[in-house]
């Protein structure tokens, strides 16, 4: 059976899977708390995910953001037959365009959604076994559509299972940036670029107490975050963008995601990267991190003087240097295309939406969700119309 005949008619197929298909069933929570002990029991060497889906940075994200928007947790648990958990998809109920739509917790927080699996599942999994999935969901719950967005084809060497359900390109890629074992400075920034940089670096040098670090204890996270909260909005005034940083619960959740320790022990949920002297904090990058994949989430620089040296290109470029010595195999600095992004991340990746009903109401639903995507996409895609789309968005503003 292909995926598309399975998704077209999963209710009445379910009961003629063949035996050797590894989904039995799904358990589905709507409570964070009863699903913490299987969710976090996913955060280990033996399952793929990214540092997006971890507990700690989603059940922050939901507490503070999710619950004030009236997201409903909608927490899908695949097992096999000895109910052994293959899956865990973390996922939140809204209603958009008249019907119940289950999508990534996270919003637009998230660079990258994705479902926790065992390894094993995740390197053999089937069409069969997502189709099974698809049907079991259908069965054991009231969503009209899934709404999955900003899903990547690969994680570190394993394949994303969701990426056998039909979908398509989401609105941006993502610049990313190779680290290749034992790369040499030069093939991850040039040598003129790096000279120009040091150039720069010389008159921050010069300040008192001048230094790159990653802020390591609450005290310091706090003192950064109070910085942050102080000098973003003022930076994105000044370019006339919204401040999403000021919607509500998006404060706390950043702040308890940031002192949130990580399982293993290694920094915390969200890290910060700080370039600093006595005087004043000079530039911040903060993001999530897995021992693979270093990936940003949130930066801003100082509105002083000190701002004309570059500091933020200083920052990545210590942040780069740092995770290749530390054997890191990539990094990304978020979806979309910023001009600065691309003095690093010179590749794209691809991540892909997909939109699948799961009853009648959701058909239209899916099927809007999935055009206006496209659209968007498209948007971004042609600068003519993407330079029309930004000054009608400054004329409403």
């Amino acid at each position: 059976m292909t995926m598309a005949a399975a998704i077209e008619g999963q209710t009445a197929e379910t009961r003629a899977w063949p035996d050797a298909i590894r989904v039995a069933g799904v358990d589905i929570f709507h409570d964070l708390t009863a699903a913490e002990a299987t969710w976090r029991s996913f955060e280990t060497s033996q399952h793929s995910y990214t540092p997006y889906q971890r507990f700690d940075f989603l059940a922050s994200w939901q507490r503070q953001v999710g619950e004030r928007e009236g997201l409903r947790p909608f927490i899908v648990v695949a097992h096999d037959g000895e109910r052994r958990p293959l899956l865990l998809l973390p996922l939140a109920i809204e209603s958009r365009l008249g019907a119940n739509c289950a999508s990534f917790m996270g919003g637009k927080h998230a660079t990258f959604n994705m479902a926790l699996c065992e390894r094993d599942f995740a390197a053999n999994a089937t069409e069969a076994d997502i189709a099974a999935l698809i049907g079991s969901i259908t069965e054991r719950s009231r969503a009209d559509a899934l709404v999955l967005c900003q899903q990547p084809l690969r994680w570190q060497d394993l394949p994303n299972p969701l990426a056998m359900l039909p979908h398509q390109p989401s609105v941006n890629d993502c610049p990313v940036l190779a680290i290749e074992p034992g790369a040499a400075p030069a093939a991850l920034i040039s040598n003129s670029f790096r000279r120009r940089l040091k150039g720069k670096e010389r008159k921050l040098q010069a300040l008192p107490g001048y230094r790159y670090y990653v802020a390591s204890e609450s005290a310091d996270v706090c003192r950064l975050l109070d910085w942050f909260f102080r000098v973003k909005p003022a930076r994105m005034a000044e370019q006339k963008l919204p401040n999403v940083f000021a919607e509500p619960g998006v404060e706390p959740f950043i702040r308890a995601a940031c002192l949130a320790p990580r399982a293993d022990g290694n920094g915390y949920a969200i890290d910060i990267h700080a370039l600093e002297c006595d005087e004043e904090v000079i530039a911040i990058f903060a993001g999530v991190a897995d021992g693979e994949r270093f990936s940003m989430m949130f930066n801003t620089y100082t509105m002083s003087a000190n701002s004309k040296f570059s500091p933020g290109l200083i920052l990545m470029r210590d942040i780069i240097d740092r995770h290749a010595g530390l054997n890191y195999r990539s990094l990304d600095l978020g979806i979309g295309s910023d001009d600065y992004k691309r003095m690093f991340c010179k590749d794209d990746e691809a991540v892909v939406d997909s939109f699948i009903p799961l009853s009648l109401r959701g058909k239209p639903a899916a099927s809007a969700l999935s055009a206006i995507n496209r659209a968007k996409r498209a948007v971004k895609q042609n600068p003519a119309l993407l330079e029309i789309a930004q000054n009608l968005r400054s004329m409403f503003r």
